[in-house]
């Protein structure tokens, strides 16, 4: 199974993708670590794509397919796979359906992880990273000092209330044309209420992919 994750910035996407794909049995697969290590290994995408990155130009996307092509058809991701922060425009959607379709799979479902912007904007206002150890904390307030190692704690400027509601918008625009492609291809989408405990989010994912018809056979953990 193929299940492509959308979620808004801190809707704890990131925290949920590895739970679930283990829940599913199924390796998660974001583009930054598959563009790096295709460069790593020194795969003809990756090297393309290294061609690219050192003149400091974006990574077309093409060549991200490529690379998506080069992972996927690993006997790893035999089983499917879970694309977290892989298809963020139409262009992306129609190109890893091309993908998915010449290794003989699709995208079984999309799973939407739903949160309101307010409660976001919050959520990442309340986010510090010590200033010399990069530690995060949350809750905590900015000018305080990192328990690790005594450093000052800082507010990243894409968390200010205003570069958080940029971002939203943002996202909006493009995932909102990428929704309606999958819905009008006849994908099945799952959006689940995204606020909660981090295992109650898991639960309500694992829920509604099954609901969808997806991932019945899931690792009990």
């Amino acid at each position: 199974m193929d299940i492509v994750l959308f979620g808004k910035p801190g809707a704890g996407k990131g925290t949920q993708a590895p739970r679930i794909a283990a829940a599913l049995d199924v390796p998660t697969v974001a583009t930054g670590d598959v563009l790096r290590g295709a460069v790593r290994a020194g795969t003809p995408m990756g090297l393309a794509a290294k061609a690219y990155m050192d003149r400091g130009d974006l990574v077309p996307d093409d060549v991200i397919l490529g690379i998506m092509k080069e992972t996927l058809g690993k006997g790893e991701f035999a089983k499917g796979s879970l694309l977290d922060g892989v298809v963020r425009t139409t262009p992306q959607a129609e190109g890893m359906s091309r993908v998915l379709a010449e290794l003989g799979r699709n995208v079984d479902a999309v799973l939407v992880f739903d949160v309101d912007d307010d409660e976001l904007v919050q959520r990442l206002g309340s986010r510090t990273v010590c200033e010399q150890c990069q530690t995060p904390y949350t809750g905590r307030q900015a000018g305080e000092r990192c328990e690790n190692c005594g450093g000052t704690l800082m507010r990243r400027k894409d968390d200010e209330p205003e570069a958080v509601r940029n971002r939203l918008a943002v996202y909006q625009r493009q995932t909102a044309p990428v929704l309606a492609w999958y819905q009008e291809h006849g994908t099945r989408i799952a959006t689940i209420n995204a606020v909660g405990s981090v295992d109650e989010v898991t639960r309500r994912a694992l829920d509604a992919l099954r609901g969808a018809g997806v991932g019945g056979g899931e690792k009990r953990r």
